[in-house]
């Protein structure tokens, strides 16, 4: 298996890996959602784990352009 690759295949595991992490905040932002007079570290929570679902999906569906970035002045 060639570096970029095994980087690409890499890259798709660590955006699945932040997107599980991501299931509990969004639970609960559903839960919480319509839910007047919250806190301000009550909803820091559920944004930052929106924010993780997001960034999960970008580095899964954009794996081969961060490889190819990655490894732009590599030669093969």
């Amino acid at each position: 298996m060639k570096p970029t690759q095994l980087a690409s295949v890499l890259i798709k595991i660590l955006g699945l890996s932040v997107l599980i992490h991501s299931i509990p905040g969004l639970i609960t932002a559903l839960a919480n959602f319509g839910r007047a007079g919250t806190v301000g570290s009550v909803e820091a929570y559920p944004l930052s784990s929106i924010r993780m679902a997001v960034v999960g999906l970008l580095l899964v569906s954009n794996s081969r352009t961060v490889t190819e970035r990655m490894f732009k002045n590599e030669p093969e």
